[in-house]
């Protein structure tokens, strides 16, 4: 059985009453999210949500010629599959692991019945929805009308902030994928950023050099999303 402590590695599990995350206890599930691993499907049923640890979770736009996007972003700060609770156990997007890790997981029906009957567990749930929202519409804003070196950095930086250190093992084409460009734009642009000495880009790992210097190239978009989420989720994790 998942532990209290174990539990905890997940910030909105730790932000539940402590009733409430004993009675989950014995309904989580700990897990291995390997890379790649498909967590729900776009208008498919979602069986389970799951509260990432150290595993980092893409949330994708797919159209109908099979192109996607990365929508946001989800890590030790929050849920996977919250739409279940909303409606009706489905999503209009798609889950991808993004940086494998561990993490817990609970069927969508028991979080759907607690939703509706307990404030306690409600209230949390509320906010990170009310985050994931705003970081959604800021990057479809961000994606729009942004360079691809702004949104580079932005990227970089939401995924370092559910990463203890500077370091994240990626690479260029997985990138490309989440922001929806062309490979070789995701080249020049890190190009860009390490001769501008703030990344070093190396066999699949960016390290960050310089964390303020990438801040004030990013676009606003990062500082809205992450006022935001420091705002409504207090005890998250961050940098």
């Amino acid at each position: 059985m998942v532990t209290l402590a174990q539990a905890r590695q997940n910030s909105l599990l730790a932000a539940l009453d402590v009733a409430d995350a004993e009675r989950w206890l014995r309904q989580l599930e700990a897990v291995e999210l390997p890379l790649g691993a498909v967590l729900h499907e776009p208008r498919a049923p979602i069986e389970y949500v799951y509260f990432p640890a150290t595993a980092i979770i893409s949330m994708l736009c797919v159209l109908e010629n099979g192109a996607s996007a990365e929508i946001a972003v989800v890590g030790m700060e929050g849920i996977v599959g919250i739409s279940a609770v909303m409606s009706g156990l489905a999503s209009v997007d798609r889950a991808v692991v993004q940086r494998a890790g561990q993490g817990f997981r609970l069927r969508a029906r028991v979080l759907q019945d607690e939703f509706g009957r307990i404030e306690s567990v409600r209230r949390p749930m509320l906010r990170f929805t009310q985050a994931l929202l705003a970081q959604t519409s800021q990057t479809a804003v961000c994606n729009r009308h942004h360079t691809l070196d702004q949104q580079l950095c932005r990227w970089i930086l939401m995924s370092l902030d559910r990463l203890s250190g500077d370091e994240l093992a990626v690479t260029q084409e997985l990138i490309a994928n989440m922001l929806g460009v062309r490979r070789e734009g995701v080249t020049e642009a890190a190009i860009r950023l390490q001769a501008a000495g703030l990344i070093r880009y190396s066999r699949g790992r960016i390290s960050v050099l310089n964390r303020p210097g990438l801040e004030q190239r990013a676009c606003g978009c990062y500082a809205v999303v992450r006022s935001e989420y420091s705002r409504l989720l207090p005890v998250r994790s961050a940098h």
